[in-house]
């Protein structure tokens, strides 16, 4: 953690439990325009609209992506499975 001068401290990204659009995106390295999606479907529970804007559970957000691409991989294995039968 860092203070800033304007009294204000600064967490990193890893370490913040909620995050902006824009910071997930980045840290995510998903488009700005794919975060909103899926912040407004919000499947997997990690998004909070405070105000006037999506916050980000970062947790929250890396155990849904860890679900899809576990699910992925199961479906990709189903496919793989029928074709070479």
């Amino acid at each position: 953690m860092k203070e800033q001068q304007t009294g204000t401290i600064e967490i990193p990204l890893q370490e913040r439990y909620m995050i902006s659009l824009k910071e997930a995106s980045a840290y995510f390295h998903i488009g700005i325009k794919k975060m909103r999606r899926m912040a407004e479907d919000n499947e997997g529970g990690f998004a909070l609209f405070l105000g006037n804007r999506y916050l980000i559970c970062r947790p929250k957000f890396e155990e849904y992506l860890l679900k899809v691409m576990e699910n992925s991989r199961t479906e990709q294995e189903i496919c793989d499975d029928e074709i070479s039968h």
